[in-house]
């Protein structure tokens, strides 16, 4: 087409779309240059106002790499990390809710075995996790894979350190035959997101705050069942109420009760979904 204006283009690039041999692809991507197109028309965008995007994007692109991934800092802080994760996990009643991912998950976390002090040397005071985790119908889920990790008393997670050659406070563990699991680690604390990027560049734009509820997050797969990705936050927190990414659920409020000897006690238990029910809704609907 010639003579491309601000009335059709849009309808231009939606017909060189309309070849792509992935359907789902075809369909994301015109959606998404319609909506591109409606925005920059709605807010009257200038030349000069889409380069700083560009600028944007980019530096959020040159801040991400193998310990911090900015772009999923961006989603988190848009709510569309929340929304995407609240749209694909419509669990039945009973089953413990989802939340954010976060940027801080990394492959290869070391192993441990039940009852052990996964801290690792982190800051922070002494905390001892334990709970189950069960099926929707009740029964123990016997050798689920539980990845945690979290950030220490500065507010840090372990790759956020220049140097450090091991990871703390971050596991891998195994439920037991009855489906119960345990760990040592440190007190959970709320801390900031990382601001010294472009995300922090955009929350002080527009006046917000960085800060995230105290939180441990867990990560749980087992045969049969659904992928849970979650965090437990800690109940009477300053923040639970203005999380800086919109990860909060009432149902994953828990209380870390403090001990005699001072350490603190978490008690929590997970239920999942079994991996056949999406299918089965999917096919009565």
């Amino acid at each position: 087409m010639r003579n491309v204006t601000q009335d059709n283009i849009t309808q231009a690039v939606i017909e060189r779309l309309a070849q792509t041999p992935d359907p789902r692809l075809r369909e994301v991507v015109t959606s998404l240059v319609q909506h591109l197109h409606a925005f920059a028309r709605e807010v009257r965008l200038t030349e000069d106002e889409w380069f700083k995007g560009i600028q944007f994007l980019t530096a959020v692109g040159h801040k991400s790499d193998d310990k911090r991934q900015e772009f999923i800092l961006l989603s988190d802080t848009l709510g569309l990390s929340m929304l995407t994760v609240a749209m694909n996990n419509d669990k039945p009643q009973g089953c413990t809710e989802a939340t954010v991912f976060g940027p801080f998950h990394v492959e290869g976390a070391p192993r441990y075995e039940k009852g052990a002090d996964i801290a690792n040397g982190a800051s922070g005071e002494p905390c001892l996790v334990r709970g189950r985790v069960r099926g929707l119908g009740g029964e123990p889920v016997a050798g689920a894979t539980i990845e945690v990790w979290q950030a220490d008393a500065k507010g840090k997670y372990d790759v956020q350190y220049e140097g450090l050659d091991h990871h703390r406070a971050r596991g891998v563990l195994r439920t037991g035959p009855d489906g119960s699991f345990e760990f040592r680690t440190v007190l959970a604390e709320a801390y900031p997101i990382p601001t010294d990027g472009p995300v922090g560049d955009l929350l002080r734009a527009t006046r917000r705050h960085p800060w995230r509820p105290a939180h441990l997050h867990f990560m749980i797969v087992a045969d049969g069942y659904e992928r849970l990705v979650t965090h437990v936050f800690r109940s009477g927190d300053d923040y639970l109420d203005s999380d800086a990414v919109f990860g909060v659920r009432e149902s994953l409020v828990a209380d870390w009760k403090r001990q005699a000897d001072g350490s603190y006690l978490l008690e929590y238990d997970f239920v999942l979904n079994p991996a056949t029910a999406r299918t089965n809704k999917e096919t009565a609907s």
